[in-house]
């Protein structure tokens, strides 16, 4: 997945002109090492206070209290590893998944979402349904159509 992502925000205007505002969201890099230790540093050795640590380092007083907590527990000051996002409850159930639309090839998203609930008593959402199987690879039917 790229790391920018730009979204194209519609703002009308009272004069009937619609002005298009494209945002553009980066993913953040760490910290350097050399600037965690400064901030450390200085509040340890100046009798100061968290915000003005952060005003005086230009970073939020989260940051530098998140960053005193980590040093007081892990005894460093390293950027922790991006977390990996939580996953779906679909996620550790693939094997029955394909199994369910191997038996159920017919089926369309709500069916399947029922019968995920009615089998494994865990109720699921058409989307987290589609993009699980979409994971797996596999295709379903999208629509119900009777019998001409």
């Amino acid at each position: 997945m790229d790391s920018n992502r730009e979204d194209i925000q519609r703002i009308p205007c009272k004069c009937g002109t619609l002005i298009l505002l494209v945002v553009e969201y980066r993913k953040m890099k760490a910290y350097s090492i050399d600037l965690r230790e400064k901030i450390v540093k200085a509040y340890e050795q100046c009798n100061t206070s968290i915000r003005e640590v952060a005003a005086r380092f230009d970073v939020s007083k989260t940051f530098v209290q998140k960053l005193l907590k980590q040093k007081q527990l892990t005894g460093h000051i390293h950027p922790k590893k991006p977390g990996g996002g939580l996953k779906s409850i679909l996620h550790y159930h693939r094997t029955q998944l394909i199994e369910m639309v191997e038996k159920y090839p017919d089926y369309t998203l709500n069916e399947y979402c029922k019968y995920w609930l009615s089998n494994y008593n865990q109720s699921v959402s058409p989307s987290m349904m589609c993009r699980e199987l979409q994971k797996c690879n596999l295709t379903i039917k999208k629509t119900i159509r009777s019998s001409q």
